[in-house]
């Protein structure tokens, strides 16, 4: 009797859907974990402008120049990153990023001069190189093409789950502790902020596994089913797929890969390192409201990433679900424009536009492994992600710029916009046969 119910439990364990959900739940929240740490020491900079740029002096151009010149270093030292975490595996990469970053975040509290803090939000970028990149690749280990934009979709939710944990504990910590033992709290908020990302880097050493065969939490059984269905997936896409970096480079959808990466970075950035701002001039004032209120765009874009994933995977479905997200995140952008003098239709606006330029992000990342295979999957995602991550630089800078010459950023909103259209009308030339494999 207890062979049959062994055997049982066996045949269930074996279905690989019942696979790849216990793989998830294993590896997905605590990489969601992690990129919340990740995105929050990245852009909580956004937040600490609302007091930091009066205590030190800064300039809105100062401001968008030092978010953005982190996407210089992230530049410089993405592939490589990516490189050494294929070869050493993502438990000694992600330790090493983790604790790197979180040290130099705190060290934001310190800063005095633009030079400072241009400095430290660069060595911020190259401490934190590889980690996104890092784990889509990983996730390529775990699951195959059929399943993938699901697992991306559910571990990007921790982009807007950062802004929607990060925004009102941000808000709280600026308001709150301001002046507590006479600091300000735009320097209590980079200290408390920087300590999850060093205790999650050391965890991550332990925690993770660096393949599906190294899982002392799989049954043999399930093993043979992922990498069966990872071989399989890699078969199948062996005719087409870039295998050496030098063949990806020479590869013609590359270009329309890096256009559509960079315009999916430049929605989310501008949204991240802008929303509380946006959030401000749409007329709310206190720093609690403002950051209570940043959180409900964050919230609705929870919501239509893991939807529009689910979609794009249900229906086999790739290219129409990226441009419509692209086009609704545009028209949104011109809405909060329009909508200038109604604060909550602002924020409405506001909201479409962060579900749908999250989505694009989620949806984007499940093309590069239909392109790239072998050693070009490490390098190409490193890289592809590397030049959109420019767009951080130019996103700010762009909006920082406007804003301190126009006293609005309206005409950015519209070119962002702009840009997005034409996100959506080149990601149609992308092939239907590869995409939507």
């Amino acid at each position: 009797m207890t062979d049959i119910a062994t055997n049982i439990v066996s045949a269930v364990q074996v279905e690989p859907r019942e696979v790849y959900r216990k793989a998830a739940l294993r590896l997905i929240p605590f990489l969601m974990l992690c990129y919340v740490a990740a995105y929050l020491d990245r852009v909580n900079v956004g937040f600490a402008k609302l007091q930091m740029l009066g205590d030190l002096g800064f300039s809105e151009a100062v401001y968008g120049f030092g978010a953005g010149v982190f996407f210089f270093g992230y530049f410089l030292f993405e592939v490589p990153s990516n490189l050494y975490l294929h070869k050493v595996g993502v438990r000694a990469t992600l330790c090493r990023i983790m604790i790197l970053w979180g040290l130099l975040s705190a060290g934001f509290a310190f800063v005095e001069t633009p030079t400072q803090f241009y400095v430290l939000r660069f060595l911020l970028g190259a401490a934190e190189a590889g980690f996104y990149p890092g784990v889509i690749l990983y996730l390529t280990y775990w699951f195959p093409s059929s399943v993938r934009a699901r697992a991306i979709g559910v571990f990007m939710c921790a982009i807007p789950v950062s802004g929607l944990i990060g925004s009102p504990l941000s808000g709280w910590i600026m308001g709150g502790l301001h002046e507590l033992h006479g600091l300000a709290g735009w320097k209590w908020l980079f200290w408390i902020e920087a300590v999850p990302a060093v205790v999650l880097g050391v965890l991550a050493f332990f925690y993770l596994d660096d393949k599906p065969k190294d899982a002392k939490w799989l049954l043999p059984e399930e093993k043979s089913i992922l990498e069966a269905e990872l071989a399989a997936d890699a078969a199948e896409k062996s005719g087409h797929a870039s295998t050496t970096l030098m063949s990806m480079l020479k590869n013609r959808f590359t270009v329309v890969l890096i256009i559509l990466v960079f315009a999916q970075a430049t929605g989310q950035y501008a949204l991240s390192f802008w929303l509380p701002t946006l959030v401000k001039s749409a007329g709310f004032t206190a720093l609690g409201t403002i950051g209570l209120l940043t959180a409900i765009p964050y919230a609705f874009a929870i919501v239509a990433m893991i939807l529009m994933a689910r979609s794009s995977d249900k229906m086999r479905e790739r290219r129409w679900h990226l441009s419509l997200a692209f086009t609704v995140a545009a028209a949104a952008l011109c809405a909060s424009v329009l909508s200038a003098g109604s604060p909550y239709a602002v924020l409405t606006a506001l909201c479409f536009a962060a579900g749908a330029a999250f989505s694009a992000s989620a949806l984007f990342w499940a093309l590069p492994p239909a392109f790239l295979s072998g050693s070009a999957s490490a390098a190409g995602i490193a890289m592809i992600n590397a030049i959109g991550g420019l767009a951080g630089f130019a996103a700010p800078y762009f909006m920082g710029y406007v804003n301190q010459s126009m006293g609005n950023t309206d005409v950015a909103v519209y070119a962002i916009a702009g840009f997005l259209v034409f996100a959506a009308v080149m990601t149609m030339t992308l092939p239907k046969a590869i995409t939507n494999r």
